[in-house]
């Protein structure tokens, strides 16, 4: 698993160098410091943390809950047509999830544990919904989709290399899987959105 640290320092790299076209450089290195701090979360997890299923459900659970306050700070904040779209997707998406979600704890009689990636994960998003709430119009869209960007990448990484690997029961693990389907289809709408901005 260490072998992924040099790719997760590039990706931090890269947001802050080369941000979406139109992003100012201090929201790309915003965006980029709570990368990096999810992707610090995630190294501690690939150094030894071993993760039981209700830790799993717990950060599933909660990635999808923070994107869903993101996306409605965007619903509320946007005059962008698309962008407002893109939150709309997100919300229905991910409260979709949380219901499955919800579904298989209760299901398999499992009571999702909080746990130091959860709590950094909404640490890192309270700061960034602060940073956004700052902002306005064309700069707000540009800085909420590139937080877009990145964090679903971060979220990809998570779940492609951490969670699903870690994942002991099948339902847990078949879930986690439809959800880094849905993940990457909504890091390629993100950015597909963020390149039609002016």
């Amino acid at each position: 698993m260490r072998c992924l640290e040099p790719f997760r320092a590039s990706l931090s790299l890269q947001a802050a160098q080369s941000p979406a076209p139109g992003v100012p450089r201090m929201i790309a290195r915003l965006s980029a410091s709570v990368a990096a701090a999810i992707m610090m979360s995630s190294s501690a997890l690939a150094q030894g943390a071993e993760l039981t299923d209700p830790q799993i459900a717990h950060i599933a659970y909660t990635a999808g809950k923070l994107d869903i306050t993101a996306a409605k700070q965007a619903l509320e904040r946007s005059e962008n047509p698309n962008v407002k779209a893109f939150a709309a997707d997100m919300v229905r998406d991910h409260e979709a999830v949380n219901r499955q979600t919800i579904a298989l704890v209760k299901k398999l009689r499992v009571t999702p544990k909080d746990n130091d990636t959860s709590r950094m994960l909404s640490q890192k998003a309270a700061v960034k919904t602060k940073e956004l709430s700052q902002l306005k119009g064309v700069e707000f869209d540009k800085a909420y989709l590139n937080n877009e960007v990145i964090y679903h990448k971060i979220v990809d990484d998570a779940l492609a290399t951490h969670l699903i690997p870690s994942a002991r029961n099948a339902e847990l693990k078949d879930l986690l899987k439809a959800v880094l389907k849905s993940i990457q289809g909504h890091g390629q709408h993100a950015e597909q959105v963020a390149a039609e901005l002016k």
